[in-house]
């Protein structure tokens, strides 16, 4: 009975502890279920404060936001939208001071006679001090006036123009009135693949016009011309992009995402799509300086005609390769230097001629005014010759 009385009490006390396991078992996965679905929520609520803060982000990026963080972006349209803003508050700033430039001439009709002719032309923009920046191609005629033009249509007569002829680049001198200048940026800084906006007078018909892409390269040598015109201008180091330029976007601005300046437009590719060149900023920058404290920018001008010698021409003449004189102007430096006809210009100051260095490439380096020696062979002798240069 013993044995018996003790297995039943051993079954009892086995079926309570069964019964507390189960107990224990349902609380841990209560607790476990709990625990899981805080931490869900903290997961959830760590979430929403990162999108949150992007969100605020986005909303509150200026245009002065700096490099790294316009690069913190959780998703592409978020991105998006923060450069359509930027874009947006650039163009509405910036058109303001952008200009329409005009072309007042007088043409003689044959029942009217002479009456007076206005072609809006090209583009140009404020950049204080009552100066107007645009292309010397766009106020290339010296008989002609010019009028600049707001986007809301006020006029604005020129002045005075200063034409500087190394870098295709002129200053209209105006009243301001109410303009506000645009910032002029450093295109040192420029890299290739940032974006950039245009704002111009599209083929001289369409205002304030606007396009957008990026710099496709730098350091780029074109040759450029005004239509209809014959006359071919070089200009070395302008910026490529694949903004859309056309006729009339020539002297217009080209704007980095921060609303600065960073190029003057000034010619698209010929026969090609997205292909625009800008001159940098920078070269601005030195002709307003240049401007402001008189320096005088005109092409110096040696006065001679010539004919660059080849190594095989140079070789087959007895003569050593240069620039071969074959006429000098009367008053001009290199008569009151004693250069003659038949002399050859081998050397100005450090740059040797060759048959791909020309006299006016050589002439680059110099300001009117300036002094420079020539190394000149006649008659089988080397002379050095001291020229100060005149203007064109």
């Amino acid at each position: 009975m013993e044995y018996v009385n003790n297995s039943a009490q051993l079954d009892t006390t086995k079926g309570r502890f069964q019964q507390q396991q189960r107990v224990y078992s349902q609380k841990l996965k209560a607790i476990i279920l709990i625990i899981f679905f805080l931490l869900s929520l903290v997961t959830v609520s760590i979430l929403s404060v990162g999108v949150y803060k992007q969100l605020a982000y986005s909303k509150s990026s200026s245009l002065n936001t700096d490099d790294n963080q316009k690069g913190t972006v959780i998703n592409q349209p978020v991105k998006v939208i923060d450069e359509q803003s930027a874009t947006v508050a650039v163009v509405e700033v910036s058109s303001p001071s952008v200009v329409s430039v005009v072309e007042r001439s007088v043409s003689m009709g044959f029942f009217t006679g002479p009456h007076t002719v206005e072609a809006s032309i090209g583009t140009g923009f404020y950049v204080g001090d009552s100066m107007i920046i645009t292309n010397k191609h766009v106020v290339s005629d010296l008989n002609a006036e010019y009028v600049v033009v707001d986007n809301k249509e006020k006029r604005y007569e020129v002045l005075k123009i200063y034409r500087d002829p190394l870098n295709d680049l002129a200053i209209l001198t105006i009243n301001p009135g109410d303009l506000k200048p645009l910032i002029l940026g450093d295109s040192d800084t420029v890299k290739v693949g940032q974006t950039v906006i245009a704002i111009g007078n599209a083929l001289g018909r369409f205002s304030n016009t606007v396009t957008k892409g990026v710099i496709s390269g730098k350091g780029r040598g074109i040759e450029t011309s005004a239509a209809y015109s014959s006359y071919v201008e070089e200009i070395n180091g302008v910026l490529q992009t694949d903004a859309a330029l056309n006729p009339g976007n020539s002297g217009g601005p080209l704007l980095d995402i921060e609303g600065q300046v960073i190029g003057i437009n000034v010619a698209v590719g010929v026969n090609s799509e997205n292909i625009g060149f800008s001159i940098p900023v920078n070269k601005a920058k030195e002709l307003i300086s240049d401007v402001k404290l008189g320096v005088d920018r005109r092409k110096p001008f040696l006065g001679v005609s010539y004919v660059m010698l080849t190594p095989d021409l140079a070789q087959a003449s007895d003569m050593p390769e240069g620039a071969l004189v074959r006429e000098v102007l009367p008053n001009t430096s290199a008569s009151e230097a004693g250069i003659r006809v038949n002399d050859v210009i081998v050397k100005i100051g450090d740059t040797e001629l060759s048959q791909n260095t020309s006299i006016s490439s050589a002439l680059k380096n110099y300001r009117v005014g300036d002094s420079v020696t020539l190394v000149v062979w006649r008659d089988g002798q080397m002379l050095n010759l001291k020229v100060k240069l005149g203007a064109m």
